[in-house]
């Protein structure tokens, strides 16, 4: 984390070792379960660290490719909850200028695409089951690595 307590990314435990032992970071939660050995020495296993000097990051946007897209829809049809043959789908077409962005595609069974064809979805009768949206960086992380749930409460208020 950052020194303000934003989520910066996740490293190896490592690198979250040495950060620790050189006092660039501060260890704010650990595994003590697990200890990390030198010749005379244990450590405990870093978990949650937070930088001492703090980093400025542009702003991370999450790519727009259709696996992302598939992770924010959870993986199914956006209008029938199916989650084989799956596609993408513009909600305004784009033969009626729709663009291809994160707020106009949505995820579609084949099926559905089908029915749907060059209308919206009110005029093919389909109704969404979410509003499409653009993902933040830290809802992107947690959606693609396996969490720890000591990282819940830092990964929550990042989010909020």
């Amino acid at each position: 984390m950052n020194q303000d307590y934003t989520p910066l990314t996740i490293c190896t435990v490592s690198r979250a070792f040495l950060l620790v032992f050189l006092s660039k970071a501060d260890m704010i939660e650990s595994d003590n379960t697990v200890q990390l050995h030198s010749v005379s020495e244990s450590f405990p296993l870093p978990l949650v660290v937070r930088i001492k000097k703090y980093i400025r990051v542009p702003y991370q946007a999450v790519v727009l490719t259709r696996q992302n897209l598939f992770k924010r829809d959870n993986g199914e049809c956006q209008y029938c909850g199916s989650k084989e043959d799956l596609t993408m789908d513009h909600l305004i077409p784009r033969s009626k200028g729709g663009q291809t962005t994160w707020k106009n595609l949505v995820t579609a069974c084949k099926t559905c695409n089908s029915k749907k064809g060059d209308l919206s979805p009110e005029e093919a009768g389909l109704r969404l089951a979410r509003k499409p949206y653009r993902p933040s960086f830290v809802t992107y992380l947690k959606s693609t690595l396996r969490m720890r749930k000591e990282w819940d409460p830092y990964l929550m208020t990042a989010v909020a």
